[in-house]
């Protein structure tokens, strides 16, 4: 046997004496496996994917154009119009300007660059890196992560929209790569920065240098121009003015890398950056055309738009509808009406404002003055008054309802009692001239029990017996307490809200008489009109109408149904008079000379504390409410008025708020009306004699109220055993009283001097 054939035979027996293996063994399935994936496999299918993206790539690259510029980069303005349909303001236009990026700084350009894309000036517009992060996680749901060039985020902000969807990535990806072979750098970044989002409602840089350095973008620092870099990254967060400790903290550690990038860059000498201190923005300040009372106009409207957009389904909640109203496009007709808005403003410079001295008097600066007029009959909001100046005080003080409305919620305690026919704890029905024990500081009685509250009245005079007419014209609280109490305090605060009243989360208890809960000017303009328009639901609408390219805005009517009887709301403009007539306002309204024989109805209030002082009033085709307000100007905290505007001692609600009322309302009635009521009690119950004997004026206007259907006829058929006796008490009960005397003659002589200070103080004292 030759070698080959030993070779042979024993590589045979070697097989032979291998030991057998299973037949189905795990080598024999990696192996199968091995055969199946074997490198040459991997990679050809690795490049036939790439070779098929590639082309998929291809055909994308050839179907997508570079398209026309994306409306909302150049959204329009808001126009805001008077009722009469001349322009009121502009707001929007994004609040952008263009600018040339030749009149920006060079080393504030850097600073775009270095904090968001290096190597901007290298690159072919894309970071497929990037993009490719980003078409990960949208489709795994992890949302908008992963970075992107300039060129990207401006074809995003310009061509494209925000939405996070693989389709709008890859068209992002193309666009780009042809926009940077077409386009200069030069061009992409102007884009950029003149497109992008900087917070404050601006747009673009020059409208960024102005909202936080006052300064337009030529004349940026590079230290200004670092923050304005960095706030794109979070505008709203980093915003130094609203910023959180933590979002201050961000904003600093991003300013600082974009200075440091720029250091890296060779765009940034490092001596020069050492020496630079974080540049602090300014305060907000609100954009032009809305000084005065423009800014509390258009927000008012801008509320009420936003609202109905919710209301009708266009908006799932307000920050949705303040995105839609903040897009633009939108005409926005006001239901105000110049002449009464110029009266209203006038009003209140020559009765308050014009007498405020803070550098003579130092609660001068406290004193904060709101006021809304409305038309009865439609509903509409014909006059505003938000504060002196919208880019000086921010908080519209007639939208605001964070101060006591004090007696001015009387009359509702009143309507309620008429509505429900409710009956004192005698079983007699509260009406007119219903009689109440009107001492200081008695106790509310439920039945035989002491309900646990005991107001006073204001310097703790005693009336004794008193009919709800006279303790309505003086403010009696220990009255109306009781009178809450007779109704029921949860219907008394269901009428309440029927009325317009915000009563979510307020206790019915007793306390709420005193009106401790808050209100706004507008709030109570409403529940005066609709005691004017005779018990008919009034919601007093700042906005007439808004008309808008894409979608249709109806705004809901302000007339609503009848949320209490015309019986009871007459009743109640019939009572309201004798305040006008022989109450607390009859300084400022009734002897007013400009006044001519005019119709009134009102009603004063003055706060615990004398935080606040009211007047709301009306005619029978106008309703206005007027609060005054003390807030100290640093802490906005509420306080006392006392002395303010020199007034002998309390700022009383028939002094400047009347003053007020009486100045625009006067000024500008086109016709004296009358009221048309329906009353048991007629037009007005006849006030005292007392207060009216001594001065001849006041007999005149006296009578011009009796002129009305004789309101104490059919209260004495009614009740013959208590009416009939007590039409003189009225003017007898006040000078019997044994604290009547030193508490109201001092003020009657006083009143000369001191107009602000009415006869009859509001009488709103709370424990």
């Amino acid at each position: 046997m030759g070698r080959a054939e030993e070779r042979r035979a024993r590589q045979r027996g070697g097989r032979r004496a291998a030991p057998g293996r299973p037949r189905s063994s795990p080598a024999d399935g990696r192996s199968r496996i091995r055969r199946l994936f074997t490198w040459k496999k991997v990679l050809g299918t690795f490049f036939g994917l790439c070779l098929l993206g590639m082309g998929a790539f291809i055909v994308l690259y050839m179907v997508i154009d570079i398209p026309e510029g994306n409306p909302e980069a150049e959204l329009q303005s808001n126009v805001y119009k008077y009722s009469d349909g001349s322009i009121m303001t502009r707001t929007g236009d994004r609040n952008r300007e263009i600018v040339d990026l030749a009149k920006v700084p060079k080393d504030v350009r850097y600073t775009f660059v270095a904090a968001e894309n290096k190597t901007f000036y290298k690159d072919a517009g894309v970071d497929l890196k990037g993009t490719a992060r980003g078409v990960l996680n949208t489709l795994s749901g992890k949302g908008a992560q992963g970075g992107s060039t300039i060129t990207q985020q401006y074809v995003k902000n310009y061509y494209l929209t925000q939405d996070q969807t693989v389709t709008r990535k890859l068209k992002e990806l193309v666009i780009s790569l042809k926009l940077d072979r077409e386009k200069s750098k030069d061009y992409i970044l102007a884009g950029y920065i003149n497109t992008s989002f900087y917070g404050r409602s601006a747009y673009g840089i020059q409208a960024a240098a102005q909202a936080y350095y006052r300064v337009d973008a030529e004349d940026l620092t590079v230290e200004q121009g670092a923050y304005l870099a960095a706030l794109l990254q979070a505008p709203n967060q980093y915003d130094w003015a609203i910023a959180s400790e933590t979002g201050k903290k961000l904003v600093q550690e991003r300013w600082n890398y974009v200075l440091d990038n720029m250091v890296e860059q060779k765009w940034l000498d490092e001596s020069e950056r050492q020496a630079m201190k974080f540049p602090e923005p300014k305060e907000p300040k609100a954009a032009a055309g809305m000084e005065g009372q423009t800014g509390y106009l258009v927000e008012a409207a801008d509320y009420a738009l936003k609202q109905q957009l919710v209301a009708q389904g266009t908006a799932e909640d307000m920050e949705q509808a303040r995105a839609l109203v903040e897009l633009g496009g939108y005409t926005i007709t006001l239901n105000i009406d110049k002449k009464k808005q110029a009266a209203l403003e006038k009003a209140v410079k020559t009765k308050l404002t014009s007498k405020l001295d803070p550098e003579k008097r130092e609660v001068d600066a406290d004193v904060q003055a709101g006021a809304v007029s409305v038309d009865p009959k439609t509903g509409a909001v014909v006059a505003m008054y938000g504060g002196v100046d919208y880019l000086k005080h921010y908080t519209n003080n007639a939208t605001r309802d964070d101060y006591q409305p004090a007696s001015t919620f009387k009359p509702v305690i009143f309507a309620a009692a008429v509505d429900q026919d409710a009956e004192t704890q005698d079983g007699v029905p509260i009406t007119a001239n219903t009689m109440y024990d009107g001492d200081s500081e008695r106790p509310a009685m439920d039945g035989d029990r002491e309900v646990g509250f005991a107001p006073p009245n204001e310097d703790d005079v005693d009336y004794g017996e008193i009919n709800v007419q006279e303790a309505m014209n003086k403010s009696v609280n220990s009255v109306f307490a009781q009178m809450g109490i007779d109704v029921g305090m949860t219907e008394v605060m269901k009428v309440a809200a029927d009325l317009g009243m915000d009563t979510e989360g307020e206790q019915a208890v007793p306390a709420q008489t005193l009106g401790s809960m808050g209100a706004s000017p507008l709030e109570m303009a409403g529940v005066y009109a609709t005691f004017d328009n005779h018990g008919k639901k009034v919601t007093p609408a700042v906005v007439k109408s808004v008309e808008h390219k894409d979608r249709t805005i109806e705004m809901p009517d302000p007339i609503g149904e009848e949320v209490i009887s015309r019986e009871a709301a007459d009743t109640v403009t019939s009572v309201l008079t004798g305040v006008v007539n022989d109450g607390t306002a009859k300084k400022s309204v009734r002897e007013n000379p400009l006044r001519d024989g005019q119709k009134v109805a009102g009603k004063t209030g003055t706060s615990d504390n004398n935080k606040s002082a009211w007047f709301t009033g009306f005619t029978p085709g106008l309703v206005t409410s007027v609060g005054l307000f003390g807030e100290d100007p640093k802490s906005h905290a509420q306080v006392p008025m006392y002395k303010a505007g020199g007034v002998d001692y309390r700022v009383n609600g028939g002094g400047f708020p009347a003053e007020i009322w009486a100045a625009y309302t006067f000024g500008v009635m086109d016709e004296v009306t009358e009221f048309d009521l329906e009353t048991k009690q007629g037009a007005a119950v006849e006030p005292s004699t007392s207060p009216s004997v001594t001065e001849s004026p006041s007999q005149s206007p006296t009578q011009e109220e009796t002129t009305e259907p004789p309101e104490t006829q059919e209260p004495t058929t009614e009740e013959p055993t208590t009416e009939a006796p007590e039409t003189e008490e009225p003017s007898q009960s006040p000078s019997q009283s044994p604290s009547q005397s030193p508490s109201t003659e001092p003020p009657t002589g006083g009143e000369s001097t001191e107009p602000e200070n009415p006869v009859f103080p509001d009488g709103d004292w709370q424990q």
